[in-house]
């Protein structure tokens, strides 16, 4: 089993508030909930920020194509109107 590490925050009055009660709704304690919470958060933006440094290497690489931003903006309004 792990142990538990434990991180202080503060958080404002009203977030305090909408966790207790999601707590209460759930019964789970609030540190699962903020667990929870903390787990999807740091999923994706973790997904989020290897995806950027995926797509800046595939652009750094030669012979990498790039589109111009007018050029996909109507390639998608007419696919849009279609």
């Amino acid at each position: 089993m792990l142990k538990a590490a434990s991180v202080t925050v503060r958080v404002k009055p009203s977030t305090k508030t909408r966790l207790e009660a999601l707590a209460d709704a759930t019964k789970r304690s609030k540190s699962y909930v903020i667990e929870e919470a903390l787990e999807q958060y740091l999923d994706v933006n973790e997904w989020q920020i290897e995806g950027i440094a995926k797509a800046l290497s595939e652009a750094d690489k030669p012979g990498a194509v790039f589109v111009d931003h007018d050029e996909v903006l109507a390639k998608w309004e007419k696919k849009l109107a279609d």
